[in-house]
């Protein structure tokens, strides 16, 4: 009744090449570091200081480096420009391992990565010289949760060999974590909708999108517990057809994601935003892009 059958899950997948130690800690940092870049980000929007640095590329008309008269504003973007070099550095150094690998499928994934740097440094200085559009600054947080994911395909396909995907688990099964995947994007996406819309602009003066903030956050929330429900069934069912461990593994982190950000977003809502818990509910939405890739990928194996 077009149910896929599952590929074959007895003993261990040897058709990928090793792969180097250096390469795969490579990949683990490049995932690191554009989870940290989401994350110095959002400090630099919530401190104020997204016009710590006037200008892009350099600081200022007549600098690359702040000023004292620019204070702690100025320090805090400039330091943000500089985990942008960092994330730079890994990326090139990951890139050139993966080719030394010989695997195009590495080669591919990691160039993207690379070149997702200088794109976001583009997005960045656009935000900057827009006086922070609130809808520019949500498409730069969101081509960051996408380079998450990206650095977390790369890391499965480290284990995976380079054939045609097969999944490894009935169609249907595999058609609920697709749905779980699309409806976390659909949170991530209303989450930066609602931050358009609030206290946090990265300056006193940059504009908002003029929604209302607490609308937007109701339907935040709808999308949230909707993607509980999914991720609950999508756990239920990778149990019930005994799916690989790695793909029940990442289900329940993403679960455990879920409820961790649910939590941290209900306390946050109801203490005015406080800047802390802001800060550790962007942290939360960058694990919930990694969980849910990890989870999408979890249900299919290459040969």
């Amino acid at each position: 009744m077009g149910v896929t059958t599952p590929a074959p899950r007895s003993g261990a997948i040897a058709t990928a090449p090793a792969t180097p130690p250096l390469l795969r800690g490579l990949a683990i940092a490049s995932l690191v570091t554009n989870i940290a870049i989401v994350v110095t980000g959002g400090v630099v929007r919530l401190t104020a200081s997204g016009l710590g640095c006037p200008t892009w590329p350099r600081c200022t008309e007549t600098s690359f480096v702040p000023h004292g008269e620019l204070g702690i504003h100025g320090a805090i973007e400039f330091g943000n420009r500089m985990v942008t070099f960092l994330l730079a550095a890994v990326a090139i150094a990951t890139f050139v391992a993966a080719w030394r690998h010989g695997r195009r499928s590495l080669t591919r994934l990691a160039l993207l990565l690379a070149l997702g740097v200088p794109a976001q440094a583009l997005v960045g200085g656009v935000t900057v010289l827009t006086d922070l559009n609130p809808w520019i600054v949500a498409f730069h947080l969101l081509v960051s949760m996408a380079m998450i994911g990206v650095a977390v395909v790369l890391l499965r396909r480290l284990r995976e060999g380079d054939g045609p995907a097969s999944p490894t688990v009935p169609g249907r099964v595999a058609w609920l974590v697709r749905t779980t995947f699309v409806t976390g994007w659909v949170v991530l996406y209303v989450g930066t909708v609602v931050t358009g819309s609030g206290p946090h602009a990265g300056d006193l003066d940059a504009p908002r999108n003029g929604l209302d903030p607490a609308s937007l956050s109701q339907l935040h929330t709808d999308f949230v517990f909707l993607l509980l429900g999914l991720t609950v069934g999508a756990l239920l069912a990778l149990q019930a057809v005994h799916a690989p461990a790695r793909a029940v593994r990442a289900a329940w982190a993403l679960l455990a994601v879920e409820l961790a950000q649910g939590l941290v977003g209900f306390v946050q809502y109801f203490t005015d935003l406080p800047v802390a818990l802001v800060t550790l509910h962007l942290l939360g939405a960058a694990l919930v892009s990694a969980t849910m890739t990890w989870l999408l990928v979890g249900v299919r194996d290459r040969s």
